[in-house]
């Protein structure tokens, strides 16, 4: 059995203009003072990391482990939700997404989703140069405002969505391959790839293929009333990232699982920080352990209520002590008998 690793920490939520989270040296010193081991870091942020010149150059990435290396830290894992969340965008997003790539193809759906397409690609040669295993992204979505069926959909709408998703991402997966890196989806709100089932569907387009896997945190889960420890036992073959992010759900009588366009403080469903919400850690922790999960417990910090350095120093710690350090010995060998074939059969009564 394998011992999860960490505690990491993603810095998408902390990486700021201010001191000391605007610098990848800096940010690795804060981290690694409060018992870091290993920074996940967001490709899509170029005050931390410059993705096309990771992929293009191995001294880069040899100075940006070396950044790490001299405060006790190591890369975890590349995230890509960014660029995935772009591989595919409604008409109705396309504003809002605009504001992720560049000013001379903003306005231009086709070449932003093969912007994103590249810049995936780039991440895979990236992850590979520093030495890692998986990769984390968003799938992007085109069904997202149909998402509950009335108007009745169309038939053939879902269906003709999820070829498409298909044909865009096989090639990232092939990349993937390549770099011998796992593309990990995060399943989440607003993409089309957020439960099980929706998986399943990208999964049997593209053939079952060996890079498709899953990036688990069990918050989104909660929000929308998934079964998380089940989660784990249908699909811990293909998990290969875990985000250690806690959450609550408080339906009442004025709200639920759609939380009538609240502000998060406000809403039935609410992200929290590690040890402040409801999800049982203990027994997915458990479980992990048991299905042999060898990755990284990664937190992510996103609260409504809690200050994000106090989240990450009790995140650290939350990790930690969290973490199951498997068993090499049987508990029971104490009370072994080894016995001949021959006794054994007698045992049995076998002549």
């Amino acid at each position: 059995m394998k011992t999860i690793k960490g505690p990491s920490i993603h810095l998408a939520q902390f990486s700021d203009a201010r001191k000391p989270f605007d610098t990848l040296a800096a940010i690795a010193g804060w981290a690694s003072e409060l018992g870091f081991e290993a920074l996940q870091i967001p490709a899509w942020d170029r005050r931390l990391f410059d993705v096309a010149e990771a992929a293009e150059s191995q001294t880069y990435c040899e100075e940006i482990a070396g950044i790490l290396a001299e405060r006790g830290l190591v890369v975890s894992e590349l995230t890509t939700h960014i660029f995935g969340q772009l591989v595919a965008v409604h008409p109705a997003y396309d504003a809002m997404c605009d504001a992720f790539v560049p000013e001379q193809i903003r306005g231009n759906a086709a070449a932003r989703s093969e912007w994103a397409l590249r810049r995936l690609e780039l991440a895979a040669k990236a992850s590979r140069r520093l030495g890692l295993t998986a990769m984390g992204t968003f799938s992007g979505s085109f069904l997202w405002p149909y998402f509950f069926p009335f108007p009745q959909r169309p038939e053939g709408l879902v269906e003709a969505a999820f070829d498409e998703l298909a044909r865009r991402w096989m090639p990232v997966l092939d990349a993937c391959d390549e770099q011998g890196i796992d593309l990990c989806y995060e399943l989440h709100p607003s993409e089309d790839l957020h439960d099980g089932v929706s998986f399943e569907m990208l999964l049997a387009r593209v053939g079952g293929h060996g890079r498709c896997r899953l990036l688990y945190d069990p918050s989104h889960f909660v929000l929308q009333q998934l079964k998380y420890l089940d989660f784990i036992d249908i699909y811990h073959d293909r998990i290969g990232m875990f985000h250690v992010k806690d959450a609550e759900f408080n339906p009442t009588g004025r709200q639920g699982v759609y939380g009538g366009y609240r502000p998060w403080i406000e809403r039935a469903g609410r992200f929290r920080s590690l040890g402040d919400g409801q999800i049982d850690f203990r027994s997915i922790f458990s479980k992990l352990a048991q299905y042999d999960f060898g990755g990284w417990a990664t937190l992510e910090w996103e609260c409504c209520l809690k200050d994000s350095e106090d989240g990450a120093r009790e995140g650290a710690a939350f990790i930690r002590d969290h973490t199951i350090r498997v068993t090499e010995k049987i508990f029971d060998d104490f009370a072994g008998t080894p016995l001949s074939a021959a006794r054994t059969k007698a045992i049995l009564g076998i002549s």
